[in-house]
């Protein structure tokens, strides 16, 4: 793909200093780019690569100072959104699977939409509906009465267990598990674990993106439910009957106890934990590596193990810090209690 860099600045809204006949054919990070390749500049700590990088062409923030006039400049209010607008136009992945593969299983009973694409080794069970043009792509395993909304796309070895529900325009990506049984268990009076059937589903509902290795295990009862716009990342565990709220972001190997409800617009970073049964209301941010004991009512960051507002958090840690300092302090101020006490006991027996 040959593009202009003009057609690119007009498309942008940037103002373009250079030449605007120059051809991109791809785009490239600052310290990569060669030759033909389009970049971008949007934090100083990339600075450093721009005078000796190979691109053509790059997008920077208004003023920026072009030192170089081997370089075709675009000026903008955000690079960083401008460049990905461009990605998203020009550069977009384009997944061309279609027609069934012959390789594919599709039961009878199986309702599929038109503009269907069906990889290798396909298994579409008995009740399944399938939207119009969904993809999925190869091993993928549907078992029975499962429902795949219009233009979603499920890449290889996704599995997706009996009676799930998955909205449209959902992206799943590879290795991910959707309706695996939930961790449910009883004991006897010997203390034998015995297994509690998981009878529920999982929905998923409308615009959700999950990640690979991703696991969202089914109800017990009812619905596991990942409301519409989540964006959940790699190697996250949503157990079961745990609902997440829309436009929530789960990030990396951050895992949620069974039955726990999250509100609208809550972010989990990375490895964050969550026990069961408890909730957590709008906008609430978790940071990194934190453990949520207990439900959280306002919105706000938080942070630590047990998780706690973030302000109070930092203190804690400030204080933590200087346990060294403090200690210190501690041996002093008790050396001097006791040569005040010696003085104080040699005073007494001086009176006597």
């Amino acid at each position: 793909m040959n593009i202009s860099i003009k057609e690119i600045a007009e498309f942008i809204g940037g103002k373009l200093t250079g030449s605007g006949n120059i051809s991109i054919s791809n785009l490239a990070k600052i310290e990569e780019a060669e030759t033909g390749d389009l970049t971008f500049l949007y934090l100083p700590a990339y600075e450093k690569y721009f005078a000796d990088t190979k691109a053509s062409a790059i997008i920077v923030k208004d003023g920026f100072n072009k030192s170089r006039d081997d370089i075709t400049y675009i000026e903008v209010a955000n690079p960083n959104s401008a460049f990905f607008q461009v990605v998203e136009k020009y550069f977009k992945p384009d997944f061309n699977l279609s027609g069934i593969d012959p390789t594919a299983s599709v039961d009878n009973s199986a309702v599929i939409g038109s503009n269907v694409g069906l990889g290798k080794n396909v298994v579409v069970s008995a009740g399944c509906k399938i939207g119009n043009n969904v993809k999925i792509y190869h091993n993928t395993v549907l078992l029975e009465n499962v429902e795949i909304g219009d233009d979603t796309l499920l890449f290889q070895n996704v599995s997706i267990r009996e009676k799930c529900k998955i909205g449209k325009r959902v992206i799943i990506h590879p290795g991910t598990v959707i309706g695996s049984d939930g961790f449910g268990y009883t004991t006897d009076s010997k203390g034998v674990y015995h297994k509690i059937s998981q009878i529920g589903n999982v929905i998923i509902e409308d615009d959700v993106e999950i990640g690979a290795n991703v696991t969202v295990d089914r109800a017990s009862i009812g619905s596991t439910v990942i409301k519409k716009g989540v964006k959940i990342d790699n190697l996250v565990q949503v157990a079961h009957n745990v609902v997440v709220g829309e436009n929530t972001v789960l990030i990396a190997q951050s895992g949620i106890s069974g039955s726990t409800k999250l509100g609208r617009n809550c972010i989990l970073a990375g490895q964050v934990g969550l026990v069961g049964h408890i909730e957590l209301a709008d906008g609430v941010v978790i940071t990194a590596q934190s453990g949520v004991t207990k439900s959280i009512n306002k919105a706000g960051q938080y942070r630590g193990s047990p998780a706690q507002d973030l302000k109070s958090a930092l203190k804690q840690e400030a204080f933590i810090r200087n346990i060294p300092q403090y200690a210190d302090s501690i041996k002093e101020l008790q050396k001097q209690i006791a040569e005040l006490k010696e003085k104080i006991n040699n005073l007494e027996r001086n009176n006597l």
